[in-house]
């Protein structure tokens, strides 16, 4: 297992809608080790492929707060059945949009079917934060950040922020 670097905005990639899995192999299951190490190590509780810069339809959260009871579930190609129309708020955070908070409304609960860790299909009924972390994890498959849920303002005033802190840690004198 390794841990691999994470993509942050404005990384074009994240804007990349991301590829079909075909089949859930030995590639896969490392990618999916990988993710879940890099996830863990940022301390976040969901990450997809894309943000490791792999834009593959692969997802891993693990909303468990004990830290010796890891609880982590695996998504490959997870796709929404069904969201509930009671909407539930919360403050979301993203790795790749370090340091930046906002409060985003999506539907309290949800359906997604999806190939698990040994490549088996699943349908799982989530609500409240599960539920929240599926449907942020699902849209950055789909090249969608929690900022496009924002006002035009709130969103470039964001963006502004980080591009100059990269700027800024990119630069070394020698």
């Amino acid at each position: 297992m390794a841990i691999k670097k994470i993509v942050t905005v404005p990384d074009s990639i994240l804007r990349k809608k991301s590829l079909v899995v075909e089949k859930v192999d030995k590639e896969i299951k490392n990618l999916m080790d990988d993710m879940l190490e890099t996830m863990y190590k940022a301390p976040g509780i969901g990450l997809a492929a894309v943000q490791i810069g792999i834009p593959k339809r692969i997802v891993v959260i693990d909303i468990s707060k004990d830290e010796n009871k890891k609880d982590p579930i695996y998504f490959v190609n997870p796709e929404l059945t069904w969201k509930s129309k009671e909407k539930a708020t919360y403050e979301e955070g993203c790795l790749s949009i370090p340091d930046q908070f906002a409060k985003i409304d999506r539907p309290e609960k949800c359906t997604v079917k999806f190939l698990d860790y040994n490549g088996n299909t699943k349908e799982m009924k989530a609500e409240g934060l599960l539920a929240t972390c599926i449907q942020h994890e699902i849209d950055h498959l789909n090249g969608i950040l929690f900022i496009d849920y924002l006002s035009k303002l709130k969103k470039d005033i964001i963006i502004k922020k980080l591009s100059k802190n990269k700027k800024e840690l990119e630069r070394i004198v020698v």
